[in-house]
Parts: structure tokens; sequence; C-alpha cells
């Protein structure tokens, strides 16, 4: 039942809770059904919502899950103009409207419209309900947008913009102009973060909660935590988080790079620090956010200059010294949380530590939708399937594609457009549209930065590329690809996918080329690392590269992670003339394999040909799970090699793959390979022109029988010829 339900029904008191991701920009507010009828409204009609202050939005039913619940689904931009937060109450009423005749704007922001602009603008803001004061949002490229403060309407009161209203925009001078430009950089709300909503939950109860009701705190007798260490990978959202913490908590907010407190005088630097905190205090409640900390306050017994060990003694002082830090809470960020003095580590400094990662499907669908949001986009575009195919890209990742996707759009219809006849027509930029083709475009031109480091590809081989192999391929399929697609199966037969697999048989017979067709064919992330290049001559180096290799896959999840010639990592323990460094290797691989922190979705692969090289520990059961032997290729095997590396050639029709089949018995996957190169260069040779300024006819190439006969009969004299001492000229 709401808190105020006047005995007329025409107001109700209702909690604001978060729009629809759908709804955002589009000036409604959904309410349940029930609660409109007892107002008096239907759908459509206009309703005052009224907080700190008063705006009006079209009325929309809530859908069944919000329903029975008394409260007010309201976008960051409403909850602006009404002036109140998440949680709050808000007052309802029906309200009667007119048509607009007039509605003038004033743009928050440097730099004028043009009249191509205005026409969108118009357009943008057809069906929205407003009033004089509120401020209203245009949808832009790549998640940008543009605020607008509604100065006057004709009528005044709430008025509904109709296509025949007229719009007028104004232009804000001097220092008006400035502090627009300020107040428009600032809102950034709720609906601006995709995929946090964990992350914004904690934040909300440590930093909102405290600031709009300290009295809860004081009959619980406990001090209100006053700090919070964001961490994370860059790009994922750390600042963009706190700016919007900051405006949704109606609490000023102070931006301090961390590098631009230290100054070149004695004492400089901590009285710029003990500054910020006395302004703090004057603008309480306030948030002071410390980008990049970890370069303001770095461990002290690691660091040589004196300025920097002072510098964080001062911050220690300012957060918890015997002067009260009163309604001011201190937020920070960084990439190298293992880089921060750990006295900022503790409760009553940074009381809580929480850390922003890179964001799964479902966050990355969200963060496109925002970044998207403003696109023209066109007919088959799923967003859920660039979701998919984007692992391991951060929120700034995501605002790049879009970026290089509009980019790409504006490259294929460039020609279409007259750009030296002054300003380009409304109706030629109303044409242009974002297709599918251009995001795969700039999936190509952007790569995930948060895991540049690491290499992580998702190589470009299909099973179809790998001949033959098919009981080894159902495997895979079973060990990995159904446990990712359908985890909820093994659940309820608790049955726990392996985690491990180890291929081993004679070299080049496809088991390097399995691996990258598995992580292709699962959209998984793939890093291949070859055996001997984790070892290093420095003690303890080649544990933390196995240690590092380990963390950079749970961050890439799901990932394979492939040990190429893995006997060369992983040996057997314990025998005389062998190094102690690959014994603590052994060791350390073997904690990550099964040890306390679990692998998630991350699968390890290692494939050898020295089988009775691996040390024991390593092949049991829990570990490295199943063990397949990849044989040379049967006759059937064989044939099908052959169709994939001959697939794409110039094929002579009399050549016959099942005889060629029989003449390749004993060769492996490379062999096979090779041999159909040498073929091929046999053709070539064939119809090359023996004098320089001869004419190739490119239509008469094709290998045939003969080229396959000559390449079979340098295979075998290869293999058959001694081998000569070299000649050594002294």
């Amino acid at each position: 039942m709401s808190d105020e339900a006047p005995d007329n029904g025409e107001k109700l008191r209702l909690t604001v809770v978060e729009a629809r991701r759908d709804d955002i920009g589009r000036g409604i507010v959904r309410i349940d059904p029930e609660t409109l009828r007892k107002i008096g409204a239907s759908p459509g009609d206009v309703l005052e919502i009224e907080g700190r202050a008063k705006t009006v939005a079209k009325a929309m039913p809530t859908f069944k899950d919000q329903r029975g619940q008394q409260v007010i689904q309201l976008d960051g931009v409403g909850r602006t103009n009404a002036g109140v937060a998440l949680g709050q109450k808000a007052l309802i009423k029906k309200v009667s409207h007119a048509v607009a005749r007039r509605v003038v704007v004033a743009p928050l922001g440097a730099g004028a419209l043009h009249e191509d602009e205005i026409e969108h603008t118009a357009r943008r803001l057809d069906g929205l309900a407003v009033r004089t004061g509120d401020r209203v949002r245009i949808a832009l490229f790549g998640g940008n947008h543009r605020d607008f403060n509604v100065m006057r309407t004709e009528p005044d009161g709430p008025v509904m913009i109709h296509p025949d209203t007229l719009l007028a925009v104004e232009g804000a001078r001097g220092g008006e102009q400035k502090r627009a430009a300020s107040e428009a950089e600032d809102i950034v709300t709720y609906d601006d973060l995709g995929g946090m909503e964990r992350e914004v939950a904690k934040i909300r109860e440590m930093i909102e909660l405290p600031l709009s009701h300290p009295e809860i705190f004081e009959r619980l007798g406990m001090t209100p935590p006053k700090g919070v260490l964001l961490h994370g990978l860059p790009g994922c959202g750390k600042t963009l988080l706190a700016r919007a913490v900051a405006h949704e908590s109606n609490a000023a907010f102070i931006y301090v790079s961390g590098p631009e407190i230290i100054q070149k005088f004695y004492g400089e630097s901590e009285a710029q620090l003990r500054k910020i905190f006395d302004d703090a205090r004057r603008r309480a409640p306030c948030i002071i956010f410390f980008d990049e900390i970890d370069s303001l306050a770095p461990k002290r017994e690691r660091v040589e200059g004196e300025v920097e060990k002072r510098v964080v003694a001062q911050l220690l002082a300012s957060m918890d010294g015997l002067k009260s830090r009163g309604d001011v809470i201190v937020m920070a960020a960084t990439n190298r949380l293992n880089s921060i003095d750990p006295a900022l580590r503790r409760p009553g400094r940074f009381d809580r530590e929480i850390a922003i990662g890179i964001p799964n499907e479902h966050a990355r669908r969200e963060i496109l939708e925002i970044y998207a949001r403003g696109m023209p986009l066109a007919e088959g575009i799923d967003l859920a399937d660039l979701a998919e195919t984007t692992h391991g890209f951060t929120g700034a990742d995501l605002n790049a594609l879009c970026r290089e996707a509009a980019m790409a759009a504006l490259r294929r219809q460039l020609p279409e457009l007259s750009l030296d006849s002054g300003p380009v027509p409304y109706e030629a930029l109303m044409a242009m549209d974002v297709k599918m083709s251009d995001f795969t475009e700039g999936l190509s031109e952007v790569t995930p930065s948060g895991l540049r480091e690491v290499s992580v590809e998702v190589p470009n081989v299909r099973w179809e590329d790998v001949g033959g192999l098919e009981p080894i391929k159902a495997t895979l399929r079973e060990a990995i690809a159904w446990p990712l697609s359908q985890p909820l199966l093994f659940e309820k037969i608790g049955l726990q996918p392996p985690r491990g697999i180890l291929l081993y048989g004679p070299p080049g017979n496809g088991k390097t080329l399995l691996v990258k067709a598995l992580s292709s064919q699962s959209n998984l992330n793939f890093i291949s690392v070859k055996g001997p290049e984790l070892l290093s001559k420095y003690v303890g180096e080649s544990e933390q590269g196995v240690r590092e290799l380990f963390a950079r896959a749970r961050h890439a999840a799901p990932c394979i992670i492939f040990l190429d010639e893995v006997d060369a990592l992983a040996p057997k323990r314990g025998f005389d003339g062998r190094s102690p460094v690959t014994d603590r290797v052994v060791s350390q691989l073997l904690t990550e394999l099964d040890g306390v922190e679990a692998l998630g979705n991350v699968w390890v692969i290692a494939a050898t040909n020295r089988l009775d090289m691996i040390d024991d520990a390593l092949l049991r059961p829990g570990r490295l799970d199943f063990h397949l032997e990849v044989t040379r290729p049967d006759r059937e095997a064989r044939a099908a090699i052959l169709g994939v590396h001959l697939r794409k050639r110039p094929l002579d029709e009399r050549i016959d793959l099942a005889a060629l089949a029989d003449l390749t018995e004993g060769m492996s996957a490379a062999e096979i390979r090779f041999l159909c190169d040498r073929a091929a260069l046999n053709a070539i040779r064939r119809i090359f022109p023996t004098t320089h300024g001869g004419v190739v006819d490119i239509g008469s190439l094709l290998i045939e029988q003969r080229d396959f006969d000559d390449a079979l009969a340098a295979e075998a004299g290869a293999s058959e010829r001694p081998s000569q001492p070299k000649a050594v000229v002294m």
C-alpha cells in the first residue's frame, strides 16, 4: 500500500525505481494499471511527478513483473527533473495538458546548432510531455547525447510537443555557455551504466544511504563507511560509476587525478591535498574521487622519493586523522591494486574494495544497447549476437566498436553525400544507417584493450578445416562445448565437467589445429603457450609466469589455455641433472589446475609427442582428465585431409582423391599438406615463362595427376636418400 493515498484517489506517493532500458529517453513513466485507476489516469495521460521539484511525463502501464509493488519507473533525466533519487518517494497526480504551440529550448554544452540539427532535435522531441525548467536529452551516435533546458512553453504549464509545434533554440552566452557546458558534462546517471547492478547496489548502500539517511547509522551506533576503492582493468567503467554515484546522490563531486597533486617545491604537494579536503568539507556532502591513486599513494617501502612518502602520510592523516572529515566520502580507482600502500587498504580509510571486472555477455549486451541508443540501426542487427562474439571487450572497447561501426557506415555512404555544396541535406542524413557488416568491419579494428597483453585471440579455424579425427572432435565437443552451452544440464545430473585434456601422438597430425578449431567453433578465447617460453633463469619468475597466465585466463573466461609441447614445461620431477626450475613450475602448474582458487570457465589443453616425459601427477584425473591419442590418419582421414587442402585450388577433374589417399599411406597430416603444396608448385613450374618478358596464361593453370606423381617421387627420394656430410670451408 502507498504511504499517502487520499480519499479522492487523485494523488499517490510511490517509490522511484529504475526505468527499463527500452524506456530511457522516451519521456514516459511506468505505473501499475491499478495505481493509474486510483488517480483517474489512463495510459497516455500526462502525470506530474513531484519530489524536490516538479516535472511531467506520459503514463504507461508496467509489465507484469513490476505490478503490485507501488513503484514508479523513472529514468535518470526524469529523476533529475523531479529532484528525486532511487528509493525515494515521489508524489504522483494526473494533470491536464495542452498541445504546445511554441517551445524554446537552450542547449547545454558548447557549440551552436545548425538548421538540420534543429530539425533533427524537433523530430526527436515529438511526443514528449514537458514543462518550463525541464531538461530533455537527445540521443546521438555512439552513446553520446545532447541535453537541452526547456526555457519557455506556449501556452504555459504542462504541454505535449506535436509535429506542428514551433521549436526555437536559444544560444547560451558568455559565462552561461561555460556553466551550461559543465552542467551537461556532469550529468551521468545509472542509466548510462551497463551490467553493473551488483556494483551499483554495493556503492549505493555505502554512499547514498549515509548521505540521505544518517539517522539510521546513528540509531545503530556506528559510523557510516567513508571510503570505497574501485579496482579493475582499464575501460571497465570505474570513473563513470563514480560520476553516476555523485549525481544520483546529489553530492558535490571533486575529481582529482593522481599526478596533479605532486608539486616540485617542498611541502606544496601536501598543502594541495589538504586544500582538496578543506574544499570538500565546505561543500559537504561531497565525494572526492582519486583517479589512478596508485600514482599518488604507492607502497612507501618501494619508492625512493621523499615527496611520495609525505603525500601518502598526508593522505592517511586526511582520511582518518584528528580532524573529522564530516560528510566527505573518498572514492578511488586503480588498475594496479597491489601497488597501493597497504595502510590505505584498512577499514576506516577504504572500507570496501569493489572489483569492476570485464563485462560478461549479459553486461556487454546492456552496454551495446546504451551506446547504440542513438544510432540508426538497420534491420537485421542483433546486439545479442554482437555481445556473444565480443569476449574480453570492456565498456570502452564496446564504445570504440560502435564508433568504428559508425565510421564504416560513413565510409560506405560517403560517395552518395554531396559534401561540396554546403551542409548535408536532412533527408540524406536520415537515410544513413548502420548495418551488421559495419559492425563486422569494426570488430576487425578494435581489440580487447584489457587483454591486449595476453595476446588472446579467437583462431579462424573451423571443424571443416580439420580432416578426419572425428572421434576426437566428438570428445572435445562433449568435454568443453556441451558444458558451456548447457550448464544447467550438468548441474542437474551433478557432473563436474573436465578441466584438462591431453592430446598426444606423433608430430604433424593436427593436435594444434584441433584446439584452434574447438576454440573458434565454441566462441572461446584462446591463449597459446609454447612450453619453454614460461621458463626463466631468475628464481621465482617461471612460477610467477604460470600464476599470471591463469589469472589472465580467468579474466578472459570462457577461455582455453593451450600448452603446446607440455613435456618441456612439466617434465618428470626428481631426475638427476634436471633443473630445479622445472620442478617448481610443475608444482605451480598442479596448484593452478586443482588448487583452492577455482578455474571457472577455463579449460587447459596440453599437447605433446613425448607422453613418457610428462610428470605423472599431471596425468591423473582431476587435472588432465582425458588422454586422447592423435594417431597417423587412416585411408578415410587422408582422403578428407586431401579434400581440405585441395578444395580451393584449381584441380584437374580426373584426379581421384581416394586413389591419391592410397598413395599417401603412412604420411602424417603435415606431410600430406606439404605434398599438396609441392604438387601446386609443380603445376606453376610447368607454365611459368622461361624468359623475362613471357606472359603467363593463368587460365590454363591446373593441378594434374603428374604433378602429384612428381611430388610423391620427390618425397620418396628424400626419405630414401642417405644423409650427406656437410662440407666445411676452412
